[in-house]
């Protein structure tokens, strides 16, 4: 008998464990409060880790060896378990991501409310209101004069969304610098005074297995996201570096930009 209630008393001290740690997880966020989400850019290439001056093959076949690749991330919101929306203020959510051959790069979105977050969104790019903007309101990564200078085409009026340059042996050789060159430069917002192609790309991440960023006042989530610069060449469309070795404002950008829409991964969220 007393084994037995030995027994019970165990499996009731284990559920009122489960219900108070289920309990605190949801009880825990101060009303009003607010904390920060860190986000961290793990560039990699069919899967890898993406080191600048090293060869990888494409879904083609072809050789690259990446000198650059940078890109726009904006517009970020989340998304709570209950599905509400928190928008982080535009003037706050403008980042830039250089690879540089070294760490992965990290952003932080501040003063974001306290909650249980399952979804993180946003924009690969620049938006129209933003890019149309007077030059003043266009600072940091985004001044064209400054941080954003090569990121920028001052004779289209229009950002870069994507950049990745490098040199392959299956691209003629450039005069200019006498070698192998592919470039990839990919923007277009729709237009301001004349159509054009809208480039921009929407992502959407949450985790497979349901877990949440917990944000409180005390707690820094951190999303591990994972950038494949090789989904700019294949899905839905192989890219032969042959063939088009140099696409900028063309109409072949938009089956560069369709290609990465699945660029961006969600690894994992570390609370």
């Amino acid at each position: 008998m007393f084994k037995n209630s030995m027994i019970a008393l165990t499996c009731i001290f284990t559920i009122s464990l489960f219900i108070f740690s289920s309990c605190k997880k949801e009880d825990d966020v101060v009303p009003g409060g607010t904390g920060s989400v860190v986000l961290e850019f793990d560039n990699v290439a069919n899967g890898s880790t993406l080191s600048l001056g090293k060869d990888y093959t494409n879904a083609n076949g072809d050789v690259m060896n990446f000198s650059i690749f940078d890109y726009y991330v904006s517009n970020f919101s989340l998304v709570k378990e209950d599905g509400s929306v928190y928008i982080v203020p535009k003037d706050s959510c403008y980042f830039l991501i250089r690879e540089k051959g070294g760490s992965n790069t990290e952003i932080e979105l501040k003063n974001i409310p306290a909650g249980n977050y399952k979804e993180i969104r946003f924009l690969v790019g620049v938006d129209s209101l933003k890019s149309v903007s007077p030059i003043a309101d266009r600072t940091g990564v985004l001044d064209p004069a400054g941080e954003g200078a090569d990121m920028y085409w001052a004779w289209n009026s229009g950002y870069i969304f994507v950049k990745a340059e490098g040199t392959s042996p299956q691209a003629p050789l450039d005069a200019a610098s006498n070698t192998n060159k592919f470039r990839y430069h990919i923007g277009l917002f729709g237009g301001y005074t004349s159509a054009t192609l809208n480039n921009i790309k929407s992502f959407a991440l949450h985790d497979e297995h349901g877990e949440v960023a917990e944000v409180r006042t005390n707690k820094k989530p951190h999303y591990h996201i994972i950038v494949d610069v090789m989904e700019m060449f294949k899905n839905p469309v192989t890219v032969s570096v042959t063939e088009n070795h140099t696409v900028m404002v063309s109409p072949y950008s938009k089956v560069i930009a369709d290609n990465y829409a699945d660029m961006f991964k969600l690894g994992h969220i570390h609370n």
